[in-house]
């Protein structure tokens, strides 16, 4: 967990559209003009969830830094729906982003974002916060789900 996750969808992004332009040059993808006006609404609202999550942990005064111990738990806003609002955020926004500009390889590898975050980033977290809030933290998550 080197490289910040944000980074991790900007990079992958970025190897999207490598692949896009590789195997698809010259060409965006060919879909109706609605298309972009979805994905310029999916971005918003990943990227509003995102913000969301995010400010409600600076207000907490809490790390955002994946594997750093929390200093809080914070369950309200977003989190009383999923343990990983910033993550869904992401994801949304990142789907957004291929709809706005049309580009089909982004949306091939997110699933290697989503492998990523739930196999290798979140257990670290999830460790990291039972440890700090033991029951606590083992009752947020038998009662909130950890996607949505």
């Amino acid at each position: 967990m080197h490289i910040p996750v944000p980074w991790v969808f900007v990079l992958t992004y970025m190897g999207g559209i490598g692949l896009e332009l590789a195997l698809r040059p010259n060409r965006q993808m060919e879909s109706p003009r609605w298309i972009a006006v979805a994905g310029g609404v999916l971005f918003a609202i990943g990227a509003a969830i995102a913000g969301w999550g995010l400010v409600l942990f600076r207000n907490a005064r809490t790390t955002t830094v994946p594997g750093r111990t929390s200093s809080r738990l914070v369950r309200c806003g977003p989190y009383r729906f999923s343990r990983n609002p910033m993550y869904v955020g992401l994801i949304i926004a990142y789907m957004g982003e291929a709809g706005i500009l049309r580009q089909f390889w982004p949306l091939v590898l997110l699933p290697l974002i989503v492998a990523y975050l739930n196999w290798v980033v979140i257990p670290v977290e999830e460790a990291r916060l039972m440890e700090a809030f033991g029951k606590e933290y083992e009752q947020y998550a038998a009662s909130v789900r950890r996607w949505i």
